[in-house]
């Protein structure tokens, strides 16, 4: 009976409990409603809180990683928010056809607004989900401990397991939203956003992880300490607070398990995933037993190529999330493998924009950094192993979305048997197991590095600047031009270029070029807008991105940006059912 009462409570958490904790708990504020037993529930009298039983309930924390709760429109709250963190930048356009998803077309012009509740709520309610399972956890844990079912050493190591990832939800929330409110396991109904110190309060559950987890992982993509003190790292950061992330910085980096893979395209490739560079990372199944598939990377269900034979020969869909001319002209390098910080933008990286796929295209033979041809889909580019990238044919709307595709999320055409996928799912040539970074140790270094460079010392950061560039200098990894027979040959695909700095000339190019590397190195993996508005340069940079990029798409014409837009709104729903404690951001 034991074990059925265990089974019984993880079913409760994993399919209950985005209505009984996360709404009536976190948001409803009508005390009496929550006095009513839910049907069906499992008193906790009849639960054995011991190891066994907090595990479920951690697993039910991790499943929320990929902030998936019914693969339902699953790309609204994908965990690289590819939409809130790239579309919102000048890494992406948005894509596809002017009108599908309109949200999205809302996101990449500015004009987001709180009655978008499918988006802005799902997304709330999916984050808030982790939290609250997480939160489940915590209160199981010191109710074994209250009724002798756990002992204090299991107790701590649990524990700091799942501060770790409310940490992580919590850390989510405040990037996209900035006023949000701290959900701990006391909360038994609404708490305001207002007036909240929620970076100390995720501060204070990252140290407890640190303090109390093992320096390895129990599982695959489970947390330890060194990924907590990553995450602390990246949490001061986020805060521009340089001091306090220094020192975690460097011991990640000088007794730390971690280190660069050789290869830069190991980190977005389903064979290779979980490496040594994988600090912390969204975990991505298929072919594992799940209906439809459910534990694959389903956020990034639209961005492969439309009907292009990628994964079937029935067209794949349905070509979102493009790469902008911006992002491309950033991997320009000069003749000596260096990038053009503040000219790279001048003329553009030839491109078959307007050009049909049967007329004859020349591509571009100047400079280039190899990880641009990782990361984007060009016009006469092997495209991960499916074939010649042959243009517009393989884009659904070219006026609209340009010329390039992404390339991180697709499976390479070796794996199509084993990473993905259930055959009975329409969506199935769109799902696979690659990973979702959340963090990697290539960003430790930058970040360190920035830190160097803004606060003039040492070599201002190049030397781990010039770590990140030698690993994308490897030519084993340079992708290669194909064969008669579409096979890999050993010509470099491009005119690749790249070589280290060596030295800076001063704390000025220092601090640009910190800043550009991580924006190539990390394209399109979430973090371009977030990095932004961190460093107080959204509004400069987009603005003047919208200026250029306006006069090549038309859907850009007239868009500006503006400060209320360094956070998104909250939807109105997730207020009204707060009773009003939730309280708007400035400017919606």
């Amino acid at each position: 009976m034991i074990k059925i009462f265990k089974l019984l409570k993880a079913n409760k958490v994993l399919i209950g409990i985005g209505i009984l904790l996360q709404i009536a708990i976190i948001f409803q504020s009508c005390k009496d409603e929550l006095e009513v037993p839910l049907q069906g529930q499992v008193n906790d009298s009849d639960i054995i809180f011991d190891n066994d039983w907090v595990t479920l309930q951690l697993n039910a924390a991790y499943a929320m990683l990929d902030l998936n709760p019914a693969t339902n429109d699953p790309w609204r709250s994908d965990p690289s928010h590819w939409i809130y963190g790239e579309v919102s930048s000048d890494n992406a356009y948005k894509g596809s056809d002017p009108g599908d998803q309109p949200v999205i077309d809302n996101v990449e012009a500015y004009t987001a607004t709180s009655s978008e509740n499918n988006y802005y709520g799902f997304l709330w309610n999916a984050i808030f989900e982790g939290v609250a399972r997480s939160n489940e956890a915590i209160r199981g844990i010191k109710k074994g401990v209250e009724e002798g079912d756990l002992t204090s050493a299991e107790a701590a190591e649990l524990e700091a397991e799942g501060r770790f990832l409310r940490a992580h939800y919590h850390f989510e929330a405040k990037k996209i939203w900035g006023k949000i409110p701290f959900v701990d396991e006391t909360v038994t109904e609404s708490i305001s956003n207002e007036n909240v110190d929620s970076w100390g309060l995720i501060e204070a559950d990252l140290q407890f992880a640190i303090n109390n987890l093992p320096e390895t992982s129990k599982f695959v993509g489970s947390g330890n300490s060194w990924a907590a003190k990553s995450y602390l790292a990246k949490v001061h950061m986020y805060q521009l607070d340089y001091d306090a992330a220094k020192p975690i910085l460097d011991d990640v980096i000088n007794s730390g398990p971690y280190s660069l893979t050789t290869k830069y395209s190991d980190n977005f490739n389903a064979e290779t995933k979980n490496s040594s560079e994988s600090i912390f990372a969204v975990q991505h199944t298929v072919n594992d037993g799940a209906s439809r598939d459910d534990n694959g990377n389903w956020g990034h269900a639209l961005n492969f190529p439309n009907g292009a034979p990628v994964g079937t020969t029935g067209g794949s869909c349905c070509g979102f999330f493009q790469p902008s001319q911006n992002l491309v002209n950033a991997y320009k390098t000069d003749a000596s493998g260096l990038p053009l910080l503040d000219t790279f933008n001048d003329s553009d990286v030839t491109n078959d924009d307007g050009i049909a796929s049967s007329d004859v295209f020349t591509p571009y033979t100047d400079e280039l950094d190899p990880r641009l041809d990782w990361k984007v889909g060009r016009r006469g580019i092997d495209f991960n192993g499916w074939g010649i990238m042959p243009g517009q044919s393989w884009i659904r709307n070219p006026a609209n979305g340009g010329p390039y595709l992404q390339k991180i999320t697709v499976f390479r055409a070796s794996q199509f048997n084993n990473i993905a996928i259930d055959a009975s799912n329409a969506w199935a040539s769109s799902v696979s197991s690659i990973n979702t970074n959340i963090i990697r140790y290539a960003e430790i270094l930058l970040w360190r590095a920035e830190i160097m460079a803004v606060q003039g010392e040492g070599d201002l950061g190049v030397s781990l600047v010039d770590q990140v560039r030698m690993r994308a200098a490897n030519p084993e990894d340079f992708v290669k031009e194909l064969d008669a027979d579409g096979m890999p040959t050993a010509t470099p695909a491009a005119n690749y270029v790249i070589s280290p700095y060596g030295s800076f000339t001063g704390q000025a190019q220092a601090i640009k070029a910190v800043a550009h590397e991580y924006r190539i190195e990390t394209a399109l993996e979430g973090h371009r807008f977030f990095d932004l508005v961190r460093r107080g340069e959204a509004s400069t940079i987009l603005t003047n991105y919208l200026a250029e990029e306006s006069t090549k798409r038309s859907h850009l014409s007239g868009v500006s940006f503006s400060l209320r837009s360094q956070v998104y709104p909250i939807a109105q729903n997730i207020i009204s059912v707060s009773g009003g404690l939730i309280k708007q951001n400035d400017g919606y």
